[in-house]
């Protein structure tokens, strides 16, 4: 497997063994059970959301993990998980905050905190009994599995039939819950609906032999594990998968919400700032988010401006917009060319990537499309890689449609999602064994999401775009990172229609239509989750200005980046108070 770690001079080694050691007090000194104890209790949170995340738990791989359960998706199950978390809470909260701090032991209890307390108040919005999602939905989650599942040995042939054979009860409990929500009066939005439908029949087009579901066979070719596995996708998991379709198409269809917005279910309003909390791991209120990408935008169009008048003869932005977007010079020529250009732009940030950082990850990490049932309703993103070694991370590319994509977005996109983005921040984390399990494997969305789209800025700095109109589509980039803020509180708090969401993104970046649409139903499926990108970048760029200005000569930015990503994606307010800590270290040593 190639390396991105670097091999570093000497010298280097001990520039960075001074830059990653913790500035904290000696954990003795600081109450030694209590540290122990958060730590526990930290550990115990990752195993519960492990056993509740299938997919990511086979994706991840953790030495302990088992493979043959499903959740429990009935009220009974969803309590057992709420109280659980609940009991987690409260007894962080009983442990005295003020003498950890500073500690990793106290980042990871102010970072769970934050986190239980998001997902607390999110339960207002009951997403069991409406939520239906063509990103991350339950359909996506259990043909994931497929992908995942561990193999290779009789106990983990074992664990895959066992957990085969509960597939099929756990959808129809899935079925059951929204059923239940419509007597309720809970009900999904039309385009929400209508694409999981779509996306459930592309499941059940293929014999099961063909399906996602049988890929474990495919991988491990023990004699009548294939056909054992065959059997139970046949008998169980896709009539239970049509069930669920047939009621979603028969029961949900009919009723959905045209108006999409979350504050049209119960205790909308509620929900959508719970959410936004959830994803910000912030109290924002959403007029202030709206007039927020507002702002951020119209600095971002002058910057476009700019640049125009330097390289493309003055056109007005919303004429670049849409020469980048329609004109087939700009377009793709096929799938490959799309592929081709992500793994250049990987390979230029290889190499240069030691003039900005300590560390690289030694993982590596690959770029491969997006499965064929999901990649139209499913954007690019990021998958941390395998701990066991079994499995690099992936950069999951869309290429639905590739002939119709504009070329100046691929570049910027590669950066966000590889690195210096998610696979450098993600990779980091995972790899840093001083980190307790709960911040190396999870973390803040807006810190995460906002260092990807710092990435894309930084990967500017370091001269990494092959050209203006590259250029032009990082800015494009950031421009469409402002209208989210703009939709997506549109959309859940201002009563805004999903064509005037589509429109305002076409307007303000160089997205093809079917893109843009499947944007905004992205935005309709998880409210909040949009928000998090500029926010988080917003606030990584202050604490960047900060230290700039504090230390000034004496900034380096190698050191920077090593502290803003020493715990991991913690989240905003604890990124501020840890860069705080390290500026006052700093300054107290150069007086």
């Amino acid at each position: 497997m190639p390396s991105l770690r670097i091999a570093l001079p000497a010298a280097l080694v001990l520039a960075a063994a001074c830059v990653l050691a913790p500035r904290v007090p000696d954990r003795a000194a600081t109450g030694r059970s209590d540290a122990e104890r958060v730590l526990a209790i930290a550990d115990r949170i990752l195993l519960d959301d492990l056993a509740d995340q299938p997919g990511r738990a086979a994706s991840l791989r953790l030495p302990e993990s088992r493979y043959d359960t499903m959740p429990d998706m009935t009220a009974a199950g969803r309590q057992v998980i709420d109280d659980q978390r609940a009991r987690s809470l409260r007894e962080l909260q009983e442990v005295d905050g003020k003498k950890l701090e500073g500690t990793v032991a106290g980042v990871t209890r102010e970072a769970a905190i934050t986190a239980l307390v998001g997902r607390q108040r999110a339960r207002v919005c009951k997403d069991e009994l409406w939520s239906l999602s063509a990103q991350n939905g339950f359909q996506v989650g259990v043909a994931r599995l497929g992908e995942v599942q561990p193999v290779g040995t009789d106990e983990l042939r074992a664990q895959a039939l066992a957990r085969w054979s509960k597939i099929g009860a756990y959808l129809d409990q899935i079925t059951a819950r929204l059923r239940e929500g419509l007597a309720s009066g809970y009900v999904a939005s039309a385009p929400a609906a209508n694409a999981v439908v779509d996306q459930l029949d592309k499941l059940l087009a293929p014999a099961p032999k063909d399906s996602p579901f049988a890929l474990p066979g495919k991988r491990d070719q023990t004699p009548g594990f294939d056909t054992a596995l065959e059997k139970i996708v046949a008998e169980q998991i896709f009539p239970a998968l049509r069930r669920l379709r047939e009621m979603i198409a028969a029961e949900i269809v009919p009723k959905a919400r045209e108006a999409v917005g979350v504050s049209n279910i119960p205790h909308g309003d509620e929900c959508y700032r719970a959410k936004l909390r959830a994803a910000l791991s912030l109290d924002r209120d959403p007029s202030e988010l709206h007039a927020l990408g507002e702002k951020q935008l119209a600095s971002i169009e002058a910057e476009m401006e700019a640049l125009a008048k330097k390289s493309f003869g003055g056109r007005p932005v919303s004429e670049l917009h849409a020469w980048f977007r329609d004109d087939p010079q700009w377009h793709y020529k096929d799938r490959e060319e799309m592929l081709q250009q992500a793994r250049a732009a990987l390979g230029r940030a290889r190499a240069v990537l030691p003039k900005v950082f300590v560390l690289l990850p030694r993982s590596d990490v690959t770029i491969d499309p997006i499965p064929e049932y999901q990649e139209k309703t499913t954007a690019p993103h990021y998958q941390a890689p395998a701990q066991d070694g079994s499995r690099p991370a992936q950069y999951r590319i869309r290429l639905y449609q590739a002939e119709q994509q504009s070329r100046i977005k691929g570049e910027d996109t590669a950066f966000h999602e590889t690195i210096p983005g998610h696979h450098l921040e993600i990779g980091l984390a995972s790899e840093n064994a001083s980190l307790p399990r709960l911040l190396r494997y999870e973390g803040s969305g807006s810190f995460s999401e906002g260092w990807g789209l710092y990435a894309e800025r930084l990967a500017d700095e370091l001269n990494l775009y092959s050209s203006d109109a590259d250029r032009f589509g990082m800015l494009d980039g950031l421009a469409w990172r402002a209208v989210r803020l703009i939709v997506d509180t549109g959309l859940h708090s201002l009563g805004w229609s999903r064509q005037q969401a589509i429109d305002t993104m076409l307007a303000h970046s160089s997205l093809s239509p079917d893109f843009a649409s499947s944007e905004v139903d992205r935005y309709i499926g998880m409210p909040g989750q949009a928000t998090s990108y500029m926010v988080g970048y917003l606030e990584i760029r202050a604490q960047r200005e900060r230290a700039q200005a504090e230390l000034g000569p004496r900034f380096d930015l190698r050191t920077f980046h090593a502290r803003v990503l020493e715990n991991g994606s913690v989240p905003l307010d604890l990124l501020k108070a840890q860069i705080g800590r390290w500026l006052l270290a700093e300054k107290s040593q150069g007086r």
